[in-house]
């Protein structure tokens, strides 16, 4: 099949190296000619395991190429992915800007009969905008399509290779079928519906994730006014076969690209068609307030940040991607230099500065460095690299506060090294 994915981001190059993969004909289209030329080198802009192997393997075979040239990409295209961004307006409401551009730049040049796929995260309804909009440019028959992604940052490659489920929405029963037989061969379980619930499918299985996130926290600070224990409390409700002791994090709450634009955006959506006493807008300011909530414990906990020095331990917002977007080091380490720390970071992959580049803050290459001299370890991110780290070798003689948001290491092994230790939702003593 001709495929032509309009978008080069983490989800349209994911998608366009995969599809690549299974022998089909894809074109990665965008109007950044920058990123084009990195890409048909083999260069991805972001980190994500296996998917620079992939790009270039596919790019070697000739069944994937790279253009800024909607003609060139469009014009024998089959099936047009639209994976453009659709970012949050400060009201919280999706910006539709990229997707109804691309729909309006696509329509000159498409092929009779053609499939246009949004696999953008857009809101229900949303066909009844974009179809005169390509419409008004083009007198050709064609079909649109909803294709809701499910992706998941440091397992891309594999989320699309083997995913759950695959969602594909239509009201064109040809349209159904074409896409089914597209996706067979990926032995997935295939949802067939509307575009409106498809759309719905998409937000509502991110809403309920951020919501187990966010309930599990505030079980976790139950937790620590009544001596229970929140690792003892996910093993113990886990067992019921309706709730499952998989996706519990109790921590600093959720971030990334997905999660907090989703849920805000399905807020905007409920208050727009007058549900605004709606759960999920809760979701969001219960997570919003979460950092600082936190933060303030901890500085009550350390007697203050003025004159300390912090070694923050995880710049992206979760381990194996460099995805800084809404990430908790980027919320904690500004409020650390505005009340006068001094600010040390490590990630493996991520890298951030300042945007008045603050001389009390500085990023480090390794663990030993970020922790030297150090009277507070604040552990954000749970990177494997940070987690196997022996924290008993580089205990100083003196007292260091260790803040273990993931709730990952022995508390009692670091609270005998000399540690003053404070985890999320536990029980144990802080001591000296």
């Amino acid at each position: 099949m001709n495929i032509t994915i309009i978008g080069t981001g983490f989800v349209g190059t994911v998608s366009a190296a995969v599809y690549a993969s299974k022998g089909h004909s894809v074109i990665g289209l965008d109007i950044d000619p920058k990123k084009i030329k990195s890409l048909k080198k083999g260069q991805v802009p972001f980190y994500e395991p296996k998917l620079e192997q992939l790009l270039i393997k596919q790019q070697k075979a000739g069944r994937l190429t790279f253009t800024s040239s909607y003609k060139k990409a469009i014009s024998s295209a089959e099936l047009i992915i639209v994976a453009v961004g659709t970012p949050s307006k400060k009201s919280g409401a999706i910006d539709l800007t990229y997707v109804k551009k691309s729909c309006q730049d696509l329509a000159p040049y498409l092929k009779d009969k053609a499939i246009v796929a949004i696999k953008s995260t857009v809101p229900p309804g949303i066909f009844s905008t974009i179809k005169p909009i390509i419409k008004n440019k083009t007198d050709k028959t064609f079909y649109l399509a909803a294709l809701p992604e499910f992706l998941k940052e440091g397992t891309a490659v594999n989320d699309t290779l083997h995913p759950d489920r695959i969602v594909i929405g239509a009201d064109n029963k040809i349209v159904l079928e074409t896409l089914g037989k597209f996706f067979k061969s990926y032995e997935a379980p295939i949802v067939k519906t509307t575009p409106e619930s498809a759309q719905m499918i998409k937000y509502s299985a991110n809403a309920y994730l951020a919501t187990r996130i966010t309930f599990i926290n505030q079980i976790a600070d139950l937790c620590e006014h009544n001596n229970a224990n929140i690792n003892d409390v996910i093993r113990g409700i886990g067992y019921d076969q309706r709730i499952g002791d998989h996706y519990w994090y109790p921590g600093l709450g959720y971030g990334g690209s997905c999660f907090p634009k989703d849920v805000k955006e399905l807020g905007a959506f409920a208050k727009k068609v007058g549900e605004a006493k709606n759960l999920v807008r809760l979701i969001n300011q219960l997570n919003e307030e979460r950092i600082p909530r936190l933060l303030k414990k901890y500085e009550t906990l350390v007697n203050g940040w003025e004159g300390k020095t912090v070694a923050i331990l995880g710049l992206s917002f979760k381990p194996h991607t460099n995805d800084t977007r809404e990430a908790p080091a980027l919320k904690i380490i500004p409020t650390l230099l505005k009340k006068g720390a001094k600010v040390k970071t490590y990630d493996p992959k991520a890298r951030w500065q300042p945007e008045n580049k603050n001389q009390q803050y500085r990023q480090v290459p390794t663990i030993k460095q970020v922790v030297k001299n150090a009277d507070i370890i604040m552990i954000l991110i749970e990177w494997p690299e940070i987690i196997k780290f022996n924290f008993n070798q580089t205990k100083l003689n003196k007292k260091q506060y260790f803040l273990d948001t993931r709730n990952q290491f022995n508390s009692k092994k670091l609270i005998k090294a000399g540690y003053i230790y404070q985890g999320i939702g536990l029980p144990e003593k802080i001591t000296n």
